[in-house]
């Protein structure tokens, strides 16, 4: 049987990870994502979780670890926020273009000047045409369960997975969170075994040369594992409501049979306007 933590929405992302079973974490601390990476850190130290945690200087480097690591075959996981994902998008091509299933947490914050550590969705919308998919989260819940889906789609159509939790509102406020049995976990998200990987001893190339037309096709195959992901993340999501009784799927509906106006939102901001819609209907 699982068991019931109250967990902030950083240390949440943590335990979905550490569920995970992920290989190799490299990052660097940033406000208001740094919470998530020192809890990691302490897992591998503690022999809690069987990983390798690499110190780097900046954010660029955190995802050119992560690269590197997932090339050869590990299941890796950064977090940054705000800055340090803009410091990071030369990367973030990079993983996306080597079709690495790398999986990252990115904490919402205002993109600086002024300097502001609050929640912001700019820095992740910025960005979209990087060939990220992006999944934003509305609870603490949510965030470790899509951690633990998130490496199941990404693995399957490899692509990265950028999870997107709100700065303050989300990241340090504790709820209570459902941790699952390992042995569950492990029966939904097997090892990863890459088909490709980088090898010592079975040299191949890797991000070499394309001309023109080669490099429509790498970008094409791209956005067909993009469009598949679609229908992957509606299945998956149907199996992991099946197996831990928690159902997310691509769009939630609230309210919508009768509805004369519509309300799109992502991240916690949902919980609010679900709120509205309450009240509204009541008038």
């Amino acid at each position: 049987m699982g068991k019931k933590m109250v967990l902030t929405g950083n240390h949440s992302v943590s335990y979905g990870a550490l569920l995970s079973r992920v290989e190799v974490i490299s990052a660097y601390p940033i406000t208001p994502q740094t919470q998530i990476v020192e809890l990691l850190s302490e897992f591998v130290a503690d022999k809690i979780l069987n990983a390798i945690f690499v110190n780097v200087e900046s954010e660029h480097s955190a995802m050119s670890a992560c690269i590197g690591a997932s090339a050869a075959g590990a299941r890796a996981f950064t977090a940054t926020s705000a800055q340090g994902l803009a410091l990071m998008h030369e990367m973030l091509h990079w993983a996306a273009g080597a079709r690495l299933p790398i999986v990252m947490a990115n904490v919402n914050r205002a993109m600086a000047p002024p300097w502001s550590v609050w929640t912001d969705q700019n820095d992740s919308l910025a960005q979209r045409d990087t060939g990220w998919m992006q999944i934003y989260c509305e609870s603490n819940q949510e965030v470790l369960d899509t951690v633990i889906q998130a490496y199941k789609v990404s693995e399957q159509v490899l692509l990265p997975t950028m999870l997107v939790l709100d700065a303050f509102v989300l990241s340090h406020t504790a709820e209570p969170v459902e941790i699952y049995d390992q042995e569950l976990v492990d029966e939904y998200l097997p090892p990863y075994e890459a088909k490709y990987r980088l090898e010592p001893g079975k040299p191949q190339a890797f991000g070499s040369l394309a001309d023109a037309r080669t490099y429509f096709e790498f970008r094409y195959k791209m956005q067909k594992a993009m469009e598949k992901a679609l229908g992957l993340i509606e299945k998956e999501g149907e199996l992991f409501g099946e197996m831990f009784g928690r159902k997310y799927g691509l769009v939630e509906e609230f309210m919508m049979d009768d509805a004369d106006y519509v309300l799109v939102t992502s991240a916690t901001i949902t919980s609010t306007a679900k709120v509205v819609v309450k009240e509204l209907r009541k008038e």
